[in-house]
This record gives C-alpha cells, structure tokens and sequence, in this order.
C-alpha cells in the first residue's frame, strides 16, 4: 500500500472541520435556484474558496426555469387526453395530445432540445462559482463541479416503498445497478392515454387518465417549493471543494489546474451548467480536459455513476477517465464501487455530450437510497462526513493520477 495510502485517515480526519463549517453555514440558507438565497450563497462559496488559496469569481448566467410548475400543464394535458378518449369524441386528438404530452416531458427532463420550456418558461439568472487552485501554467485540466442549489421537496421523493422493496426482497436490490425510473411513471400516463386512444382501448385510455391524474397530484406538491436544506445534496459536494482547495494550497499537484466549480440551478433539471458550458468550453481542450462531477456525496458508501439517462441511458464519455477514478481510489485504499447507472439527469451529462472525458461520485445508503434525498431532514447533522472526507482523499489522488499519466 502507497504512502499516500498509509497517511489517508489522519488527512480524512483533518478535513471534517472544514466540511462540517462549509455545510452549517449554507444549510440554513433558503436556496432555491435563481432566488437572493442562492446567489448569497454563491458568494460566500467563493469568499470561501478564495481564503482557501483559490482564484474564484461568480459568474451570473441565464437559465431556463424548469420542473414541476412548467411540467404540471402537460401532465393535465394527459389526463384531458384521457377524458377525451374515455368519452369517446376526438379519439384521434386525445392520441395526438397523449403522444406529443409523453414527448415534450422527455425532451425537458432528458435535456433534449426542450421545446416546451423554451415556449413557456421565463428566463432567470443563477450564480455560477468557479475557482482555479493547482498549477496556472499546466496544459492539464481537472474540473471538479458540484451544485449550490438545493431541491424542493415533495411526496414522490419518499423512500419508503424502495426500503420496503430491499427489506423484504433484498436480492432485487443488490443486484440492480440501475436507479429506479421515477421519470417513467411520469411518462407512463399520457403515453398511456395516447396508445389507448389510438387502438379504442379504454382500459388503456382509463389507467393513462388515473396516472396522469396522480402525476398533477404529485407534481403540485413539488410544485409548493419546500426548499431543503440540503446538505447532502448538494453541500456535501462544495464542502469537499472547499477541503480540496486547502489540500491543493497545502500539497499543490505539479502539472495539473484544478478548476472548482459549483453551479446553480441544477435543481431545475440543470440551469447553471449550459452557462459555464458556454463560456469556457471553448477554451478547455478536450484533449486535455476531464470531469468530475460530485453529487450527493454525504451518505455510508461512496460509488461511482458511469451513465445516466431518465428515458434512454447514455454512459459517460470516455470509459478511461472513469477506469483512472476507479484505480485512483484503489491507490489511496479506498475503493468504489462500479457499474453503477442512475436514472435522473445531473450536470454531468452536459460535459459528457460535448466530449469530455466525465465521470460522477455520488454516495448511497444500505438500501441503495441516497440518504435524506430531496427531504426535509437533509440537515447537517444527519451527513455522514466521513463519507464526504473519503471523497476529496478519491478527488485528490484522481488529480494526481492525471498530472502523471500519459
């Protein structure tokens, strides 16, 4: 076992004040994106950073708004489809809704093209941060990304029908790699409805309208916007950050700039990230550039997600980079789990489209549930910071691992 190895607890050890006072002090923080909240508390992130050693700014980029305000008039517009063809006029219309409702959830929530928000949703700004710490003068680029906003909260999110599951069927769990599809029971009703409206199905037209139904019900919940705290999703990730700057001022990595970046709006189904993107992909060098997201990162095990997708799954680009997270973790005697898959949308996915190398930290529990996820109980006193500790000693040999590998 390496040195660096050898000496891991006690730097893990070293981190935890540094975690815990980044996340007290953004917890109580209401910070919905767009909102004073989360510009406050982009600013104090980088006020944070900048005492760390880094060089950080805010950046103020435009985003869409997005969710469950501007998704709630397509899921009415299914269970409308379903009453239509229930009823038995403009079968063919209740189809042709049924079917465009299904299309325009996907492309909003897969990050497709988005027509629907595009025509309906207002522009607003967010705050990205984004620091420099490493080497100024290396060719090689390590951007570390995480997310200042934190999520409304709602029924849908309650864990308990997947604790259930792994209680009483634990094998169906352990083996599945895959998050379950929430997004598809959004979907499921209107695709429902068109598919029965299209064949004279009513029992299929009957259960599309009842899901579509549930799904107004569920959504206007969200929709409330209940901020929580969130501090394992996601100020488990900028505290890391925060951890990783002092390591760097302390132990600076030869050969290589890490880039520290914290967006907003992620909650949104990603906001912040399509800004960043377009200011400074065109100077990061593909060839030269990798990705690290951390999302999510203060539950028992941390692991490793290599692909997402809410409807149609697309691994990560570039299997190397995520092969090097992995053998990294192993060099620090930490090692993580692999061959993981999640069913939501996160920043990643826009790094990895434009051809960086991606990969993405995240952590669960014994049930494979992200802890506190989207909850009111997301409260500092309830992340495992060791886990969090484990992840900036994985981000940190990752970066050294780079800046000698050719």
């Amino acid at each position: 076992m390496s040195n660096l190895a050898t000496t891991a607890p006690a730097a893990q050890a070293a981190d935890h004040p540094i975690l815990r006072e980044v996340v007290e002090r953004l917890a109580p923080i209401r910070k919905l994106a767009g909102s004073p909240g989360e510009r406050e508390a982009a600013h104090w992130i980088a006020q944070r950073l900048q005492r760390a050693g880094a060089v950080a700014t805010v950046e103020e980029e435009p985003f869409l708004d997005g969710y469950a305000r501007q998704l709630l008039p397509l899921a009415a517009a299914g269970a409308l489809a379903g009453g239509l063809a229930l009823s038995g006029r403009a079968r063919r219309f209740a189809a042709a809704l049924g079917a465009l409702t299904t299309a325009a959830i996907a492309d909003d929530v897969s990050n497709g093209v988005r027509v629907w928000r595009k025509a309906i949703a207002r522009t607003r700004t967010t705050w990205n941060v984004v620091a420099q710490a490493g080497d100024p003068t290396a060719d090689r680029t390590l951007v570390v990304l995480a997310h200042h906003d934190a999520a409304p909260t709602g029924r849908i999110f309650d864990p308990a029908g997947q604790i259930w599951l792994a209680e009483h069927f634990p094998g169906i769990v352990e083996r599945k790699n895959t998050s379950f599809p929430l997004w598809w029971g959004i979907t499921s009703g209107p695709a429902l409805v068109a598919l029965g409206a299209a064949t004279n199905h009513r029992g299929l037209a009957a259960a599309g309208s009842a899901l579509s139904l549930l799904a107004v019900v569920l959504g206007a919940d969200v929709a409330r916007t209940r901020i929580v705290p969130g501090a394992n999703d996601n100020l488990s990730a900028v505290a890391a950050q925060v951890a990783l700057a002092e390591r760097l001022r302390e132990h600076p990595i030869p050969g290589l700039r890490v880039w520290l970046v914290s967006c907003g709006a992620e909650e949104v189904l990603q906001g912040g990230i399509y800004g960043f993107g377009a200011r400074h992909f065109p100077a990061l060098d593909r060839e030269r550039t990798w990705v690290l997201n951390l999302d999510t990162i203060g539950s028992p095990e941390l692991v490793m997600i290599e692909g997402e997708g809410p409807f149609v799954m697309e691994d990560y680009f570039d299997r190397r980079f995520r092969d090097l997270v992995a053998r990294a973790a192993e060099r620090v005697g930490l090692p993580i789990r692999r061959g993981l898959r999640s069913r939501s949308s996160s920043d990643s996915v826009i790094p990895s489209r434009a051809g960086y190398p991606t990969a993405m930290l995240t952590s669960f529990d014994r049930y494979k549930c992200l802890s506190n996820y989207h909850q009111m109980s997301d409260t500092p006193e309830n992340l495992d910071y060791d886990t969090v500790a484990r992840a900036v000693e994985v981000v940190e040999a990752v970066g050294r691992e780079l800046a000698v590998a050719r």
